[in-house]
């Protein structure tokens, strides 16, 4: 159960990043690869505020999302929209590039040894059969929070509807006179958004360093994948499901831990090649 809980929680940063992948992609059809760096700059957002300018860690839960939300409108408006009419590559590269060059000023600015970020408390909770870590279970249930309260905005409300008619639909809701262009922008900074905050929740438990981005990207395409491009449901599931699971992996198949999140992904395409909850358009 310990081991489960450990992947419940390595999974939930997977599920927010999947979760702000999927809507990227489901509406604009880009494959953001710098999403990762994103994370990344989450993280050190938060240590630059605590070291630099004593901001405490709750203020820069909320500042660092909200600075990288505008970030990432303005690299939807100044980069993304100009490439959207020519082939998806060309986006994809883009983002690769912006990536890289991320990685490589955070880098010169802060070398590329691990700086520490202490958690904002240090109790731990009695759960009966461990005692836990209570900053771990906060990141888990506020992760399981904010994934069920995207999930109600997107299914109870108007702009959430429209959101999500324009992830699933895009062309059919332009038919109906909905302006989907003027949603683009504040959505890819919402998924920029979620990475940042998913950054900021890890700072105290990884490794701020900035390559810890570009060490989670491929895994978390793989949960993308298995869970369905552009499918929000699906990137939560499997975004939890795979923290169990590489937790779980670690523990009794070592050897093949490191693997084991592309076997799954390799089988499930075989038996399901849109991916768990996927749709049959996405193949095309």
């Amino acid at each position: 159960m310990q081991h489960v809980i450990n992947g419940l929680v390595s999974g939930s940063f997977l599920a927010l990043l999947a979760l702000g992948l999927a809507v990227i992609f489901g509406m604009l059809g880009v494959v953001n690869f710098a999403h990762g760096s994103f994370y990344m700059l989450g993280a050190f957002g938060a240590y630059v505020l605590l070291s630099e300018f004593g901001v405490n860690f709750w203020i820069a839960l909320a500042v660092v999302p909200l600075v990288l939300w505008l970030v990432g409108i303005a690299i939807e408006r100044l980069a993304i929209r100009r490439l959207s009419s020519l082939d998806p590559l060309y986006n994809f590269l883009l983002t690769f590039g912006i990536a890289l060059v991320l990685q490589d000023v955070v880098r010169r600015e802060y070398g590329v040894q691990s700086q520490p970020y202490d958690p904002p408390f240090a109790a731990r909770v009695d759960l009966g059969f461990v005692t836990y870590p209570a900053y771990q279970l906060f990141v888990l249930g506020v992760s399981i929070l904010l994934c069920l309260i995207v999930w109600l905005v997107l299914t109870r409300t108007r702009i959430g509807m429209i959101v999500r008619a324009a992830t699933e639909r895009p062309e059919l809701t332009g038919a109906f006179g909905i302006d989907v262009g003027r949603y683009v922008a504040p959505i890819f900074g919402f998924g920029v958004a979620l990475a940042g905050f998913a950054g900021v929740l890890a700072a105290p438990m990884r490794a701020v360093q900035p390559l810890m981005g570009a060490d989670l990207i491929i895994t978390l395409f793989a949960v993308v994948v298995i869970g369905g491009l552009g499918s929000i449901a699906g990137s939560v599931v499997a975004g939890f499901g795979i923290g169990v699971l590489s937790t779980l992996g670690n523990l009794y198949v070592p050897v093949l831990s490191q693997t084991l999140v592309f076997i799954l992904m390799a089988i499930i395409l075989l038996w399901r090649p849109t991916g768990l909850f996927g749709r049959e358009e996405m193949l095309t």
